[in-house]
């Protein structure tokens, strides 16, 4: 079987009209540069911003002649919605559409704001999230979701950094998930956690050169195409900084809260200061912050060394007035375990590292609850007269 190619790729989206059946989309140059990988296409189409819902039909069509293709086992095509294209399309006045059943437990809009659509039967979403990279975020990431697990929670764990996946070697993941009904993705498990990553999709050394539109599309389908089942809580490893995957996650999901990981030096901490302030700008609850790599043990002598500073993200948490979730050493074995994809958390459930970790995931916990409450309290009460 020849492979797929680019061209093969344009040649047939040629068959799928464009906007008002004027001309096909790739004439019209509406079709960005295809990503081919592992007989997966991946492109995106560029549409009025007012008209991105009403064209979701051609959306669909142009992923259907795709998956047509001889060699290509699947498809993942995204609207870009640019204000600036297709100048002749007028908006279209559409109704807003009722907040979905599958609502997150406790998940209540801000007045005046739309809800987001939950996730059916997940109860909670977390975002884990750094101002830069180099922090630890992903191993806390993983612990955490492991120490709520222990915590006798029944937990998934995303990994949404389209750009540098970490969970199939954390927790020594193999293999592609399989499609079930519909176009359901069934996630992988280990540890009793079930996981979906980009990482599972594409091979470990391909580089993810992607837009803005097509890493929202890459996450809403990860988040809401999958077969999750019953969650309390859905933990989200996200990339660092405070780019296109955070924006997708803080406006178009309803997150529960996120946790800030940071280092005690003020470098990792002017960066951290960023992420706060994103979540806060869209009203998403910060839970907390932990200072990872707080300090360090030598295993020889029992000495404690402050490499990093100490004490920098409890200072950080008393000044803006948000919860310290807990200090996590660095150590040896954190590393050794992240590496060979044995979390300390499942690997030495009771040792002091882990106990640590159920901490953390104990307090994130109870902060998810207050800000449950918190949204409750805030909705407004409506008085027929």
């Amino acid at each position: 079987m020849p492979d797929v190619t680019r061209e093969m790729i344009l040649e047939k989206l040629r068959s799928v009209r464009g906007p008002d059946m004027e001309g096909n989309i790739v004439d019209l140059g509406l079709v960005s540069d295809v990503f081919i990988s592992d007989g997966k296409a991946y492109f995106s189409i560029t549409v009025p911003a007012e008209r991105a819902k009403e064209l979701e039909p051609m959306r669909v069509a142009a992923e259907r002649v795709v998956r047509e293709i001889p060699g290509v086992k699947a498809a993942m095509v995204a609207l870009t919605a640019d204000r600036k294209a297709a100048p002749k399309a007028a908006p279209v006045e559409r109704p807003r559409p009722a907040a979905p059943s599958g609502q997150p437990h406790g998940h209540r809009p801000a007045s005046g704001t739309p809800a987001k659509p939950g996730i059916p039967g997940v109860g909670a979403i977390i975002a884990v999230a750094s101002g830069k990279g180099g922090v630890g975020k992903s191993t806390t990431s993983v612990n955490l979701a492991l120490a709520l697990k222990a915590n006798g929670l029944e937990v998934g764990l995303l990994d949404a950094d389209i750009y540098g996946p970490s969970m199939p070697r954390l927790l020594k993941i193999s293999g592609r998930p399989q499609q079930i009904e519909g176009r359901l993705i069934r996630p992988m498990e280990n540890y009793g956690l079930k996981v979906m990553s980009m990482g599972f999709l594409v091979d470990e050394e391909v580089a993810m050169i992607w837009r803005g539109p097509m890493i929202q599309s890459a996450l809403l389908q990860m988040l809401r195409e999958v077969a999750w089942g019953e969650l309390d809580v859905l933990v989200v490893d996200m990339p660092p900084g405070t780019g296109d995957a955070q924006l997708t996650m803080a406006q178009q999901v309803p997150l529960a809260g996120a946790v800030i990981v940071s280092t005690p030096q003020d470098l990792a901490l002017v960066d951290a200061r960023k992420g706060l302030a994103m979540f806060r700008k869209v009203e998403v609850p910060v839970l907390g912050i932990v200072e990872n790599m707080s300090y360090f043990i030598a295993p020889d002598t029992g000495k404690r060394y402050d490499i990093f500073g100490h004490g920098g993200a409890r200072k950080e948490a008393e000044r803006i007035g948000v919860p310290f979730l807990g200090e996590v050493p660095l150590t040896m074995g954190i590393r050794e375990t992240s590496d060979a994809g044995t979390p300390l958390v499942a690997s030495e459930p009771d040792g002091e590292v882990a106990r640590i970790y159920r901490d953390i995931a104990a307090k994130t916990w109870e902060q998810v609850s207050l800000a449950r409450q918190d949204q409750s309290r805030a909705m407004p009460n409506i008085v027929f007269e």
